[in-house]
This record gives structure tokens, C-alpha cells and sequence, in this order.
């Protein structure tokens, strides 16, 4: 039966390679993107938000980075601040693309950009692709727990920026609130001026057709003129039937 003798040699070879295979399988879990903020608030406004993307190639620069906003950000909500020479900024559907030439192989590219109001919520998670020159891409997307084991994720969880509660007397986009109808004021009647008229003649008062002849003046005789007249024609009918019976006796 033969022996396997091991030397220090060997020993010493097999440690490195070891290692070398620990350190090869947990490099996935120990890169990242990381995020801060000036204000870490819910609610804040004009918040600088700055990201840093450590590179896992020792081959190849890191040339892009593509955000999707957490619920509650929109990408008319972020503009650009500073990144790495030459990188510009550009918006999407549901976040933001920054880019530009490689940066050097192995180093970490580092930008920021400012958010107009942070939402209301305890943190936010800003799902990263990190793409290489190289055309390698690293995927900070996983989650909560889901990337804290073994599988697909190795581990890449998304950047994710946890907020202080926002001030109690802060508002989003408040809505405007119905106000009770105030109570109207009474104001004095306004004095309307009375309308002329004119004056309703009084009804005559009834009175004999004598009184009324007499009123005549000038034009009219008395009722004594009147009752004269009356009696001369009486004694002239008088005499005249008289004279008749006269002549008729003769």
C-alpha cells in the first residue's frame, strides 16, 4: 500500500488555492453600489443623492449605470449633479442612465443626483445594472432577503437609502380642503325714494241743480231770476185763458 507523503510544499500550495477559490466565490457579495443622501428624510426636498459603484472586473472599466426609481420617484423628479469625466446623464421609462467612458479597470465610479421631494416611506431601493466595457454586466437588483443567499442573485442586493420620518406638519402635494361657506354679513336695507304721483283729485260733493246754477257766476242767473220768470209765465198763461172765455161769452 502506498503513502501519499505531503510536504510543506504541497501543503503550502493547496492553502493558496484554498483561499484563493474562498475569495473568488465571495467577490460577488462583497462589490456593490452604495447610496447617500444630504437629507435622509422622508419629505425633503432638493435632496443630493450620491452613489458609488464598485467595480468587479480587474479587466475591464465600468462605462454605464441604469437606475429604476423606487415607487414614489418619477424621472421628471431627478436631475443630474456630477460624475466621471466626460459621463452624461439621460432619462427612461422608469428611471435614469448615466454613462460615458470606462472608467480605469478596478476602480469605482461615483455620481450623484439631485431629487426634487423624496416620497414618504421608510426607505427607497434604487435597482442598479452595472455594465463594463467589456460588455459584463452586474445586476444590484435583489430585494430584501432574496439576495442574501446562494442562486441567481449572489448576493447583489439593490442600493437601498433608509429615511427618517418626515416632520409631523409636512405634507405631499396637499389637496386642497373645502372651507365652510362664511356667514354672510347683513347689511342695512337700502331706502328706496318714492315715486310721485299725482295728486287724486277729491269727489265733488253732490249738490242741487240750483246750487249748481248759482256757482255759474256770470253766466248763470239766480234761482230767484228763474223763479220769477216761472211766475210770469204763469199769470201771462193765466190771462190769456181769461180773455179767451171773455170773448167766447159774447
Amino acid at each position: 500500500m502506498s503513502r501519499t507523503h505531503i510536504t510543506p510544499r504541497r501543503l503550502g500550495t493547496s492553502l493558496t488555492t484554498a483561499v484563493a477559490a474562498v475569495l473568488l466565490g465571495a467577490g460577488p457579495a462583497v462589490a456593490h453600489v452604495e447610496v447617500e443622501a444630504d437629507t435622509a428624510q422622508a419629505l425633503a426636498e432638493n435632496v443630493t443623492l450620491t452613489f458609488d459603484a464598485e467595480s468587479e472586473s480587474d479587466t475591464a472599466g465600468i462605462t454605464e449605470l441604469r437606475v429604476v426609481l423606487p415607487q414614489g420617484l418619477t424621472p421628471a423628479d431627478v436631475t443630474y449633479g456630477k460624475g466621471p469625466k466626460g459621463w452624461s446623464f439621460s432619462r427612461g421609462a422608469d428611471g435614469y442612465t448615466v454613462k460615458g467612458p470606462a472608467v480605469a479597470a478596478g476602480e469605482g465610479a461615483e455620481y450623484s443626483v439631485i431629487v426634487r421631494q423624496l416620497p414618504r416611506a421608510g426607505e427607497l431601493a434604487f435597482k442598479t445594472l452595472q455594465i463594463y466595457s467589456d460588455g459584463r454586466i452586474d445586476r444590484w437588483i435583489e430585494l430584501g432577503d432574496s439576495g442574501s443567499g446562494s442562486g441567481h442573485g449572489h448576493g447583489n442586493s439593490a442600493p437601498v437609502l433608509k429615511l427618517a420620518p418626515a416632520p409631523g406638519a409636512a405634507t405631499t402635494n396637499p389637496t386642497p380642503t373645502a372651507s365652510a361657506p362664511s356667514e354672510p354679513t347683513p347689511t342695512a336695507p337700502t331706502p328706496t325714494a318714492p315715486t310721485p304721483t299725482a295728486p287724486t283729485p277729491a269727489a265733488p260733493t253732490p249738490t242741487s241743480t240750483a246750487t249748481a246754477a248759482a256757482s255759474d257766476g256770470d253766466d248763470g242767473m239766480s234761482a230767484g231770476a228763474w223763479a220769477g220768470i216761472a211766475a210770469a209765465a204763469l199769470v201771462a198763461v193765466a190771462a190769456a185763458y181769461a180773455l179767451r172765455r171773455r170773448s167766447g161769452a159774447r
